[in-house]
């Protein structure tokens, strides 16, 4: 399992804590500090057991509100950081 933690920028979590399958391919556990908590937790429950390449091509670009980007988008960044570090 590869684990990793990525701090968003320009949103209200203040991490996200993600694990990956051994080969980076999978989600296994994504949880966020900070935040919507409600939200933040679906995404956690709903993305868990999911292909990396399928999240991020959902959620990548997602806003909120006038922000540029939102916890969702950052999530996407978080996701490929860790598949990074899976493949290297």
């Amino acid at each position: 399992m590869v684990t990793s933690d990525f701090k968003p920028r320009g949103v209200c979590a203040r991490m996200i804590h993600v694990e990956l399958s051994d080969d980076g391919s999978t989600i296994e556990h994504v949880a966020f500090e900070g935040g919507c908590n409600g939200n933040l937790k679906a995404i956690g429950k709903l993305v868990a057991g999911q292909s990396v390449d399928e999240i991020v091509s959902l959620l990548e670009g997602n806003t909120c509100g006038p922000r540029k980007t939102s916890c969702a988008d950052q999530l996407t960044l978080a996701l490929r950081e860790a598949q990074a570090q899976a493949r290297s």
